[in-house]
């Protein structure tokens, strides 16, 4: 049994090893040599994207447990205070990798296979995720660890396709006789305003998880500050339900610059950034009723489903794979990327319990369910 000082201890080194996007590997190979020397994983690898990979136990279930180790830029000094752990990534997401770990590392061989994965890059372009979607991995169940609070349950999250618009007028002229040149700022704004009125004509939902809503989040032009600029850049980043696709998001922004360009007679093209489905779980299934039982067993409350406004490497793996997920973690997500960022210790101690006692739920549903349609079927 895993002690409490040792779990703070280990979340606590997780924390000081500064990890943004694409800069895991410090975090990766602590990973690898506790899950081999203290953990008793069988096998442990760190794959060619950087992803480590734990394993233990044989036979089915197969359940994974997928934590992200990068965090968003910026370092907080690590410290404890007034019950609180700080630090980049305590909440986001660091706290739900190593309750994960240390939940997988009690698990009973003899009752299935745990594959614990840590992932890079899902602050970035989610190549982590990606990786272990290609790789084909053979599994039953998934739970992905991010911040939702001790007793709510994230069931959904929106898609998001975001790209970058450039904006090119052709040519600049000196900023005393800007009559001579478009603006290729002034113009960019049209196509922005053109997006703006088209997703929000969308028919969408009352509350914010069923809005389509779009935000501008980087904007770089001009060479000069006496020359009018040429060329424009923007990021639109969109975040849609699973009442609409993302497919459908990218034609509706395809027409859009079409139709801006030939209006206004300057050359547009846009390079997509990002292109993720909405997905929401099946809150029917047996590992959604596991959890849930674990959070009753553990927290004495029922749990809260949640829909979220944001994207996670659920979308991604749960769209390919089509097995029962879901998202669950210690930490108030509103904490997370901001310069306060921290977890309730005694919040986080108590996950490790919760994913302990989901993976002896899903276990037992699952021989359960196994025994049930084996005497249905007389063998």
């Amino acid at each position: 049994m895993v002690s409490p000082a040792y779990a703070i201890e280990l979340l606590n080194r997780s924390l000081k090893e500064y990890t943004p996007s694409r800069a895991e590997g410090s975090l990766a190979n602590l990973i690898k040599d506790k899950s081999i020397d203290e953990l008793g994983f069988e096998k442990t690898n760190i794959d060619n994207v950087g992803n480590v990979i734990a394993t233990k136990g044989s036979g089915r279930p197969v359940i994974m447990l997928c934590g992200h180790m990068d965090t968003v830029p910026g370092r907080i000094p690590v410290r404890m205070e007034n019950g609180y752990l700080y630090g980049r990534g305590a909440s986001d997401a660091k706290s739900s990798l190593i309750a994960m770990l240390l939940a997988a590392s009690e698990f009973p061989k003899q009752r299935g296979t745990i594959i614990f994965a840590g992932v890079v890059d899902e602050e970035g372009n989610a190549t982590g995720i990606k990786e272990l979607v290609r790789s084909k991995y053979t599994i039953d169940y998934a739970i992905f660890g991010e911040p939702s609070g001790i007793s709510n349950i994230t069931i959904a999250y929106k898609g998001r396709f975001a790209f970058r618009l450039t904006c090119d007028v052709g040519t600049s002229a000196h900023a005393s006789a800007p009559w001579l040149a478009k603006n290729s700022i002034e113009e960019v704004y049209d196509f922005w305003q053109a997006i703006q009125l088209e997703i929000g004509r969308l028919d969408s939902g009352s509350d914010k998880s069923s809005k389509v809503t779009c935000s501008l989040t980087e904007i770089s032009g001009g060479s000069s500050h006496n020359v009018t600029p040429q060329k424009c850049k923007i990021t639109v980043d969109i975040r849609i339900p699973t009442t609409n696709t993302s497919r459908k998001i990218q034609e509706l922004v395809a027409s859009i610059v079409k139709e801006v360009s030939i209006k206004k007679n300057v050359r547009a093209t846009y390079r997509i950034e990002d292109m993720t489905e909405p997905f929401e779980a099946d809150h029917t299934s047996p590992l959604v009723r596991a959890l849930s039982l674990s959070i009753i067993d553990v927290c004495r409350k029922r749990p809260i489903l949640l829909r979220k406004t944001g994207t996670g490497d659920m979308n991604i793996l749960g769209n390919a794979f089509r097995i029962p997920v879901v998202t669950y973690g210690p930490g108030d997500p509103h904490s997370s990327h901001t310069v306060d960022e921290r977890i309730s210790i005694a919040e986080y101690i108590s996950s490790i319990e919760v994913y302990n006692t989901t993976l002896f739920h899903t276990s037992r549903l699952h021989h359960l369910r196994s025994s049930k349609n084996n005497k249905g079927t007389g063998q």
